[in-house]
């Protein structure tokens, strides 16, 4: 039966504890509007006792105009032995003027008599003191019940006792929350029918991912009568991360037949996603179910033969409906008819029996083995094929470059380059430094090509990887080089091989700028500096 699931996002809290994640304000503000545009039910944005960038955000989020989303304030019960009145925390969570506060209490009598270090009254009263002054200010409060799993199997009444509390004092939901992430579904479900058995209030879930089960525990527990899920939207957190709402949602709504968004907003699931990742500086794992870049690959013979039959046979959603695409990786030992397909998708006419086809296939084996591997860089295959079937025509060309490294005596290495290229009969000669040679060659090639597409500017490197495939030949061996590069909403990886790794580098870089002015010219959107595009 069709239920709705209400969505609570905590990306900007729970994820923020993330190591290596930082959000300024703006960027803050940014994710808030994205996650509204995807119809997210509620977005807890931060503590606003705990520091003064909260607090700024949630003066500047007065000004939001939102459509979908409600923003939610985060804190703790008051402190032990003082007024609720008195906490300074409480106060700031009055201020933040948000309709809903989440607050989160113990649960776990360990907690409470060892790090709260107090009595199990007092962290009742503390619970309840708490809900029930927010509640009098026409707040309505998620109660966060921390450590209930854990503190219910240790004891089992106290645990309920905390949930009572929040109940009695008008808590709008009863978040379950699997703190230490070590719990498994059947305990999930198991403790979650017993909350919804003996509680009118409605139950939602909050789960860490420490063993690896916050999705399936999630899911696990709406089954079990929960109408809430909280998480972070691509998983990152504390620790090993907080359940995965790029996962639940599809997971409830396309394969449950549950409401988390509305209808229409399913097809911006994967946009959203490498938008956050971006903003957060976040590479998003191309393995990442539904959103990542090989959520939908496809490299075994019978599994692309089977998956262009008939989808169903190997993909349990569409790409399309989560904004996603299929991908067929190509390789030395990809059959005639995946290479067919491949080039179909560029010229409709190409089959299995075409001359190209095999011309293509003895052509992908040679590169490979001269070190090239196309399967995590589809860039710069689909430039390969496009090469091959006489399709494609280069934005510039090179007319020279020269490298200079040196060590300083204060061992800091630094490099210049200084490069040459030309577009449309134009010349542009230009330098920069970098902190190596392939950052300097970078930086130079883009600085110089700015001048005649200023969409480049909007491109950056997110990662640089280079492998030795001959490792026999040691300083001799031939390298593989990736790169990926995003321009703030795709994410592209070209690839280069060589014995020079300057070269191999400079042979990404090209794929990497030229698969980005390709996209914009398909797109409609590349502007030339200067010249009408026919001239190119």
């Amino acid at each position: 039966m069709e239920r709705r699931i209400e969505i609570f996002d905590s990306t900007l809290r729970d994820g923020a504890q993330a190591e290596g994640i930082y959000f300024s304000v703006d960027d803050k503000l940014n994710i808030v509007k994205k996650l509204d545009q995807l119809g997210i039910s509620y977005i807890e944005a931060g503590n606003p006792g705990s520091n003064p960038k909260d607090l700024e955000f949630f003066e500047r989020a007065k000004m939001l105009e939102l459509r979908y989303a409600k923003l939610v304030a985060f804190g703790s019960t008051r402190r032990k032995n003082i007024p609720v009145q008195e906490d300074k925390n409480c106060t700031a969570l009055i201020n933040a003027d948000t309709d809903i506060i989440s607050i989160f209490g113990k649960c776990w009598d360990l907690h409470v008599t060892e790090v709260l270090q107090t009595t199990l009254e007092e962290n009742l009263s503390m619970i309840y003191e708490t809900i029930d002054y927010f509640v009098s200010h026409g707040k309505t409060v998620f109660f966060d019940a921390e450590h209930f799993f854990d503190g219910y199997k240790r004891n089992a009444e106290y645990a309920m006792q905390a949930l009572q509390a929040a109940a009695d004092a008008g808590a709008a939901c009863l978040v379950l929350c699997d703190t230490n992430g070590g719990c498994f579904p059947h305990e999930i479900a198991e403790m979650t029918t017993l909350v919804r058995e003996r509680f009118a209030t409605a139950v939602g879930i909050h789960c860490h991912n420490d063993m690896g089960c916050a999705v399936a525990n999630s899911i696990q527990a709406i089954q079990c009568g929960a109408t809430q899920v909280q998480g972070t939207y691509i998983g990152f957190g504390e620790r090993c991360g907080n359940t995965n709402l790029s996962t639940v949602i599809p997971a409830l709504q396309l394969k449950l037949g549950h409401s988390c968004i509305p209808t229409d907003k399913v097809k911006l699931i994967t946009h959203t996603a490498r938008y956050i990742a971006e903003v957060a500086n976040y590479i998003l794992p191309g393995y990442t179910p539904v959103v990542g870049k090989s959520a939908f690959a496809h490299k075994g013979g019978m599994h692309v033969d089977g998956v262009q039959k008939l989808r169903e046979s190997f993909e349990s959603i569409s790409p399309e409906s989560v904004g996603n695409n299929r991908n067929i990786l190509l390789s030395e030992v990809a059959g005639r008819t995946a290479v067919a397909n491949k080039l179909a998708q560029i010229d409709p006419t190409i089959t299995r029996e075409s001359p190209v086809t095999l011309e293509v296939m003895e052509a992908l084996k040679e590169l490979e083995h001269r070190g090239y591997q196309f399967e995590s860089a589809q860039a710069s295959l689909e430039i390969f094929l496009l090469k091959k079937l006489g399709m494609f025509k280069p934005f510039f060309e090179l007319e020279n470059f020269r490298i200079i490294g040196e060590q300083s005596s204060i061992n800091k290495q630094s490099s210049s380059a200084m490069i040459k290229i030309c577009v449309a009969g134009m010349s542009e000669i230009t330098a920069a430094e970098g902190d190596g040679p392939v950052h300097a060659l970078d930086r130079a090639l883009r600085k110089a090509l700015e001048v005649f597409y200023p969409t480049l500017a909007q491109t950056r490197l997110i990662d640089f990887k280079v492998r030795v495939i001959e490792q026999r030949a040691a300083t001799a061996s031939i390298v593989r080089v990736l790169i990926e590069t995003t321009d703030g909403i795709s994410v592209w990886t070209t690839v280069g091989a060589s014995a020079d790794i300057i070269e191999a580098s400079w042979n990404a870089l090209v794929d990497s700028v030229e698969y980005k002015l390709l996209q914009d010219s398909r797109s409609g959107t590349l502007k030339l500096k200067g010249f009408r595009l026919d001239e190119i």
